[in-house]
């Protein structure tokens, strides 16, 4: 059964899109058939991985406003078993438009179904904001991870997303759930970072991935050459890192089937 999966937070640089590309790329090492959706008009899931804006014609937002099939907006990565579904800036257009469509809610659900049982994971890395295409998406997604840093103000940002997530659950997807909170860009070397990882964890209790994603640069470089972590510097720390964290997302969705 296909496992959809939205990487949320209205907090921007908090390592989302990196987060999704690179679970993505960890899922599909280890033979799993994934589909990464970029829901941000600033299409940086599709460089991430290695393609120009205005070198294809291929869009989420046509699919989400009913003028596209989502099969025929799907592209091939250079990463065996992972698959896109790219953005551009005429997303931002979506955010409007949708205000008067029908159903505007379950748009990306209902242009999905046709293409879900070709994969095993649908990731869908949501916008750093709380309007109608991350309601899309976590009315279309069965959990959600919410990557965070170890900041200051990190469980304050994230009580609003919480809200949102119960809100949608209660009114358009009783399925959904929080997978995970996952802690990037980690220091341990930093006293603030290891007190509000204990804060976080006194707040989430076994609901944050045991596994943190490390500050690193190999992480930070790959996107510039358009490439996961893990097929730009297998053996760095954070590629080895997002791998562990793939495998306690298979470990949590495959639990959740029994």
């Amino acid at each position: 059964m296909t496992k959809i999966i939205a990487f949320a937070n209205q907090k921007g640089g908090v390592g989302k899109t990196t987060t999704a590309i690179n679970i993505g790329a960890s899922l599909a090492a280890i033979k799993k058939r994934v589909l990464l959706i970029d829901l941000d008009q600033q299409g940086n899931a599709g460089t991430g991985l290695g393609f120009v804006r205005s070198s294809h014609r291929q869009s989420v937002y046509g699919v989400i406003m009913g003028t596209a099939t989502a099969a025929d907006n799907i592209l091939t990565t250079a990463v065996p078993n992972l698959h896109i579904m790219p953005s551009t800036q005429q997303l931002a257009q979506a955010e409007v438009e949708l205000y008067t469509e029908e159903n505007a809610h379950f748009r990306l659900r209902d242009a999905l179904r046709p293409i879900m049982a070709h994969y095993d994971y649908i990731l869908l890395d949501c916008p750093p904001a709380m309007g109608n295409i991350t309601i899309n998406a976590l009315t279309t997604a069965d959990s959600v991870i919410i990557p965070m840093q170890c900041e200051f103000y990190s469980l304050e940002g994230v009580q609003q997303l919480i809200n949102t997530i119960e809100g949608v659950r209660h009114e358009l997807n009783p399925e959904l759930e929080i997978l995970g909170v996952l802690l990037t860009m980690y220091d341990g070397r930093n006293s603030l970072t290891r007190a509000v990882e204990q804060e976080i964890r006194s707040t989430f209790g076994d609901t944050t991935f045991k596994t943190v994603i490390p500050r690193n640069v190999r992480v930070s470089e790959a996107p510039s050459h358009g490439k996961p972590a893990l097929f730009y510097d297998f053996n760095s720390t954070g590629a080895q890192a997002y791998l562990r964290v793939a495998t306690e997302v298979v470990e949590r969705t495959e639990q959740g089937e029994k």
